[in-house]
């Protein structure tokens, strides 16, 4: 991270009143950093935000050229956080991922030695994740739920906080291996890159043909990223908000009581039970971000999108009349009502 500058503030205990304070002043200055190296994008990182405070790991789907590796490390570098990139290939197996054992000389002769692999780090960008065969996506699976690796019959943690990151390739590209629906599941958010405005382009065009660059400077540490993950716990939700959550995620699921005849006839799989706890932690640091200490049926709504969009399956009817799941989640807002 040498081209990052340390403003952040020593390291005391902070009162959760401090923190929530804290946390609300925190998306203005993350893009006044971001701004310095990314141009645009604000929903995405609105959203990026939400999951790092929230703890949990994002999905960062668009086409190749779209600077998401570069928006992954300039935020890693604005948390302070240990930050390795895996580039993945389709022939990038496991060990390539977790580490391996080999054999070296000692003082006490020949013996084992465990050799981290890069998923040792704070935040890990997954590059192109889709690129890799399903047994090595695989390998990320006890990692991203567990915060620790197994090698060898040896379990050892991760660094906390710890966070996986993985960007995609359009599915439709070839080469590309959909992830398995269990992987999907682990994700929080599925976030979708789009391209820029013409005005934005011009922008990136003129930034990066001029030799200027901007020091993005370090505003928070680890730790307190870890002490926001704790407050958002924190934050009070009534039970008719919490019940929305629940009742947006189970009208996703098809051939059951309940469910709206245009999810029954488009989609072939619904979200599960961690769709909707993901929806209320979602609106929960949202909530808290803007300045709030209560949650609203507006902060579920707009956590919809991402955290249901990898969660759905549509089916080949679906497909076949131009129906998108972007289409369906939002069909299954305006079947709930306001």
């Amino acid at each position: 991270m040498s081209d990052s500058i340390d403003s952040s503030p020593p390291a005391v205990a902070l009162s959760d009143q401090e923190v929530v304070e804290m946390v609300a002043g925190i998306r203005g200055r993350l893009f006044a950093e971001v701004g310095k190296v990314i141009v645009g994008q604000q929903e995405v990182v609105d959203q990026m935000l939400v999951a790092l405070i929230a703890g949990g790991h994002c999905l960062i789907t668009g086409a190749p050229g779209l600077a998401k590796t570069l928006l992954v490390k300039t935020v890693a570098d604005v948390f302070d956080l240990s930050f390795n990139r895996i580039q993945f290939t389709p022939d990038l197996m496991p060990s390539d991922i977790t580490g391996t054992e080999i054999l070296e000389d000692t003082d006490q002769g020949r013996r084992m030695v465990f050799n981290k692999g890069p998923i040792f780090a704070h935040m890990i960008l997954a590059d192109e994740i889709n690129r890799t065969p399903p047994k090595t996506q695989a390998s990320l699976l006890e990692a991203m739920q567990e915060h620790q690796v197994t090698v060898a019959g040896n379990t050892m943690p991760l660094p906390e906080p710890f966070f996986v990151l993985a960007t995609q390739n359009p599915i439709e590209m070839e080469g590309t291996y959909p992830l398995p629906e269990a992987q999907l599941d682990r994700f929080m958010l599925n976030i979708v890159i789009d391209y820029l405005s013409e005005d934005e382009e011009v922008a990136v065009v003129t930034r990066t043909t001029s030799g200027k660059k901007e020091p993005v400077h370090r505003l928070f540490t680890g730790e307190q990223l870890q002490a926001f993950q704790q407050v958002v716990k924190k934050v009070p939700i009534a039970e008719d908000v919490a019940r929305y959550a629940v009742k947006l995620a189970a009208s996703s699921r098809p051939n059951r009581p309940g469910t709206p005849d245009f999810v029954n006839e488009w989609v072939s799989w619904g979200a599960g039970t961690r769709a909707s706890q993901n929806l209320v932690l979602g609106a929960k640091t949202r909530a808290l971000i803007q300045g709030r200490a209560h949650v609203t049926l507006d902060d579920i709504r707009a956590m919809a999108l991402p955290v249901l969009r990898h969660r759905i399956l549509i089916n080949y009817r679906a497909e076949a009349e131009g129906v998108t799941v972007t289409k369906v989640i939002s069909r299954l807002i305006e079947s709930l009502g306001k």
